[in-house]
């Protein structure tokens, strides 16, 4: 049995399974077969849901089925390609759940349009969707080594802060400076500055892990590095968050801060940091929500979702997604029967899980959360099965965005938590956030090849 550290100067370690291990001293297997098969069922189901919305909405097959499902079938088959030739001992899983995520978000978002002709979005998603793909194919081509990326820690830290702060000069969007508009075209440069942080975050963490574990004072329970080594990485979290808060998207700045303690537990092993974290966003919670109108609101909703409906001013947001989710049941309304387009205009974006939980029902909205739980395991498995520090943190850090994002949004639409605006990873309507998620896949795929290689007595490629 292998066994593999987490943390520096911690003794900590965890075992990973013996079934990671080669069974036999011979090269490890490459299991491109599994992956293929899997992506062949991912389009399949994919096609089958938008035949069934067509059917449910209309009577008949839709008339762009063929071509639905031949587009997204080239564009997996590609993917599958790059990772064959570049990385052919990678983990099988993570692309056949990208591409089923990412055909249902299609479906769901051409069922929506369905209720909104004059507002499209499945069209220009299954652009961005491609554009992903695209992105995927080429980080798994051109990124031999994922150990590069540590080169370039402090370029990527400058290209986060850079594109954190755009939004500031442009108008604000439903109460919230997140949007890049130019000419009609619009793009979120947060969802592209989630990756490269974490990648700075791993780099730092990596070079001075001994550093934070050991050095500096103690103040109660918790033994602190010295300023010199933790206050670079706070100040530049603070800095993103800060611009974060003035732009009033508090859903990424509660992802980057969970970022942060979760590298920051990976990279020490100590579980004092996760208290302190927890404390921390109680706090910031608490302070936000009584001097920020917008946030105060939501939490006024989140308390009391139907205060709307006694007022005499009919269901808000929340509300109407909490009917959803009441109406399909077990088993769900069906495909293309249900009334979740009552949300309103965030229906596609923020709100598009309500939707796949009134047509699927619980049934298929527990399949959804194990795919997304089965991909940040497999990013989690990954990097502790890396010997390499950075890499290690990378994966772990890249899992755990796609972790905070589908909790902070499924709570947030079921009414466990306040609600705040974030994408759903996949599924809702946006391009930034598909094109950054096939990223964060690529880099898993690359992770998890060289993590599969070592045990086979090979070097990275």
């Amino acid at each position: 049995m292998t066994r593999v550290g987490v943390g520096a100067g911690t003794g900590a370690r965890i075992t990973v399974a013996a079934a990671d291990a080669p069974a036999t001293a011979g090269r490890l297997p490459r299991p491109r077969g599994i992956e293929l098969a899997l992506i062949v069922l991912a389009v399949l189901l994919s096609v089958y849901g938008y035949c069934a919305v067509g059917i449910a909405k209309n009577g008949t097959v839709p008339p762009g089925a063929a071509g639905y499902g031949a587009g997204l079938g080239v564009l997996a088959l590609l993917a599958h390609c790059a990772v064959r030739v570049r990385a052919p001992c990678a983990d099988p899983l993570p692309l056949p759940i990208g591409v089923l995520l990412n055909g249902i978000g299609l479906v769901l978002i051409y069922r929506l349009d369905l209720e909104t002709p004059g507002d499209r979005g499945a069209p220009a998603q299954l652009v961005w969707s491609t554009l992903g793909i695209t992105l995927f194919i080429l980080v798994v081509a051109a990124l031999r080594d994922h150990r590069v990326l540590q080169r370039y820690a402090y370029v990527c830290v400058v290209a986060a802060l850079a594109l954190l702060t755009l939004p500031i000069f442009f108008p604000a969007v439903n109460g919230a400076r997140i949007w890049v508009r130019v000419a009609g075209f619009s793009l979120q440069p947060g969802e592209f500055a989630k990756v490269l942080l974490a990648v700075f975050f791993a780099a730092y963490l990596a070079a001075n892990r001994t550093a934070l574990a050991y050095a500096g004072r103690k103040i109660w329970f918790m033994q602190l590095p010295t300023g010199r080594v933790l206050g670079p990485i706070v100040a530049i979290w603070l800095i993103s968050v800060g611009v974060l808060v003035l732009e009033r998207d508090l859903g990424t700045s509660l992802l980057f801060f969970g970022l942060f303690v979760v590298m920051l537990y990976v990279a020490t092993g100590r579980t004092g940091w996760i208290a302190v974290g927890l404390l921390l966003a109680a706090l910031g919670a608490v302070a936000v929500g009584r001097l920020e109108p917008h946030v105060h609101g939501r939490i006024e909703d989140w308390l009391h979702p139907f205060a709307s409906i006694e007022a005499g001013l009919g269901p808000n947001q929340l509300a109407q997604s909490l009917f959803s989710f009441a109406a399909g049941g077990m088993l769900g309304t069906g495909l293309g029967l249900g009334h979740s387009h009552l949300i309103g205009f965030a229906v596609k974006s923020d709100f598009v899980l309500a939707t796949a939980g009134e047509e699927l029902g619980l049934a298929g909205l527990s399949a959804l959360f194990l795919l997304y739980g089965l991909l940040v395991e497999r990013g989690y498995r990954a990097g502790l099965a890396l010997r390499d520090p950075f890499g290690r943190l990378l994966a772990i850090g890249l899992a755990s965005i796609v972790a905070l994002q589908v909790f902070v949004i499924a709570g947030g639409v079921t009414g466990l938590i306040p609600l705040t605006g974030m994408a759903m990873p996949f599924l809702a309507q946006g391009g930034s956030s598909v094109v950054t998620n096939w990223a964060i896949v690529a880099l898993l795929i690359r992770v998890s090849d060289s993590a599969r290689r070592q045990y086979d007595g090979k070097a990275a490629p």
